[in-house]
């Protein structure tokens, strides 16, 4: 593989605890109060996988977002905490209904409100660029917390209705991270899916509605020891990723030292990963910008395409997650071309967990079901053709005197006649 360009992910590709990064950057000074302990990102040693995951579902959310597989104490819940440091920031509407511009020029005046209207036709802004935030669905959450209701307070203090955003709304243009998906339950997740992949949801209160965006950067996480994900589910996230705990034991006493660090002397430690993390905002924000203009040639599509015949893969999703994943590798690395090599890379996390032998077995018996319906229905019974009438064919001479063939004859009378055979044999007898 060619050298990368992107310095962010020489570190994450990098092998070893990176030990020489600390010391170098403790060495520096001035730098600045942390605002928020949160272990950095780039402090996590090893999970190369689930970092790469992480940072391509935030380059670009047409991968589809991310499933963190792996047992407890591997870091999942503390990496995607650590990714709010590196959030970019994008444009977000200042207007309490949610009127963006693209509203103006996809639907026309009247689907923004007087105020932004007045705004639009001045030529002022109604949005402004906010970093994207993290927003966590709590596990006991109800339909109504998430998707929206009714303000109890206002309909008890004014006796008025009024819908309240829930948290899909919030999580508009943010980072969802939903720890224990397999847990939550089964109408709430198909909610939250849903409203992900349309990247909008409606909620109805008896005559009231509401349409609301939910542009949101999916993260979840489970530990299959408590139970596995529905198929259905599973197969909504885009990149899966199975995280295990490090093999290496200097990589896992590195982990060891560090997360003693942190507890004893935090805003050290924080500070001491600020420069890094202030590239890697630098790197995101650049690629994202860099996104639209990546292309994707005819062989690494080709190329893709036949991975996913030979595993036998029916979801389309398969090839939209390969395919926007390179996509989003190649513009973190600086290129606007995707290679064989971007493929390759990303190729284990959006592919597997995508063949179920439940519907393997389901539609090799459909085939078979549907080749014997073939089968009869190709070889109908064939179409009836007339029959051609025999000639009556002319008795004999013979057949018409009897005297030419005189036992047959007399057979033949007696059997058409019963009357005059009886009298002869009788009058034979007395004689």
């Amino acid at each position: 593989m060619a050298k990368r360009k992107s310095q962010l992910l020489e570190i994450l590709y990098s092998q070893g605890p990176a030990a020489a990064v600390m010391k170098s950057v403790a060495k520096r000074h001035d730098r600045g109060l942390a605002g928020d302990l949160r272990y950095p990102f780039l402090a996590i040693v090893g999970q190369t996988e689930m970092k790469i995951a992480l940072l391509l579902a935030l380059v670009n959310r047409a991968v589809g977002g991310v499933l963190l597989v792996g047992a407890r104490g591997t870091a999942k819940t503390t990496a995607v905490r650590g990714l709010v440091d590196l959030l970019p920031v994008v444009e977000r509407s200042t207007c309490e209904y949610g009127c963006e511009p693209e509203d103006l020029y996809n639907y026309g005046m009247h689907v923004v409100c007087s105020e932004c209207a007045h705004k639009l036709g001045m030529g002022d802004p109604i949005t402004a660029p906010e970093p994207m935030r993290l927003v966590e669905l709590p596990l006991n959450a109800r339909m109504d917390d998430v998707v929206g209701g009714i303000n109890e307070r206002v309909a008890l203090e004014q006796n008025r209705v009024l819908l309240e955003r829930g948290i899909l709304a919030q999580a508009d243009q943010n980072l969802l991270y939903i720890d224990e998906v397999n847990l939550l339950d089964r109408i709430i997740i198909d909610a939250i899916l849903d409203a992900a992949a349309q990247n909008q949801y409606t909620v109805r209160r008896g005559p009231m509605s509401s349409t609301y965006r939910s542009r949101l950067t999916l993260v979840g996480s489970m530990n299959p020891e408590e139970g596995l994900l529905r198929p259905q589910i599973q197969d909504r996230f885009g990149l899966r990723v199975l995280v295990r705990g490090v093999d290496d034991p200097k990589e896992r006493i590195e982990i060891y030292r560090r997360s003693v660090a942190y507890k004893n002397k935090p805003y050290k430690f924080v500070l001491d990963w600020v420069d890094e993390t202030e590239a890697a905002i630098i790197e995101v924000a650049e690629a994202r910008k860099r996104l639209p203009k990546v292309t994707l040639g005819h062989e690494v599509e080709k190329e893709g395409l036949r991975w996913i015949r030979a595993l036998k893969i029916d979801s389309h999703r398969a090839e939209m997650t390969l395919f926007e994943a390179s996509r989003a590798l190649a513009a973190a690395d600086g290129r606007l071309e995707v290679t064989l090599d971007d493929l390759r890379t990303v190729a284990p996390m959006a592919l597997r967990q995508r063949q179920t032998e439940t519907a393997s077995e389901y539609f090799e018996a459909q085939e078979k079901e549907d080749q014997n319906i073939k089968s009869i229905i190709d070889h109908g019974p064939k179409p009836k053709t007339r029959k051609k009438r025999a000639k009556k064919s002319m008795p004999s001479p013979s057949a018409t005197n009897p005297a030419s063939n005189g036992q047959l004859s007399q057979k033949s009378d007696t059997a058409s006649n019963p009357a005059v055979g009886a009298d002869e044999s009788v009058s034979d007898g007395q004689a």
